[in-house]
This record gives C-alpha cells, structure tokens and sequence, in this order.
C-alpha cells in the first residue's frame, strides 16, 4: 500500500526533473520548468497524488 505511493513520489520527482533537463525554460520566464527544484517538487506532488489514487 505505502509502497505505491512512495513510487509515485519518485517516479513523480524523476519526471519533474526530466522536464526542467529537458523541456525547461531558457529564459527563465516559466516559474515552473526553469527551477530544478520547483520542477522535481511538483512532479513529486503529482506522482504522490496520482499513486495514491490507486491505493486499495
């Protein structure tokens, strides 16, 4: 059960991170994807939410 949700946070966070390595924002303009931080914490939010979604 716990299991689930602590692979959606980390599957959440190495997505984030993906999106700022790889989409980002040069200009530094988009708050979310020019961040590292911002970036992974919030694809590690979304995963958490989304893995325990499917909790049963």
């Amino acid at each position: 059960m716990i299991l689930k949700l602590i692979l959606g946070v980390v599957i959440g966070g190495a997505l984030g991170f993906a999106n700022y390595k790889f989409v980002g924002c040069s200009t530094g303009a988009c708050p979310l994807t020019s961040n590292p931080w911002i970036s992974t914490l919030y694809g590690m939010l979304m995963g958490g939410v989304l893995g325990g979604a499917f909790i049963k």
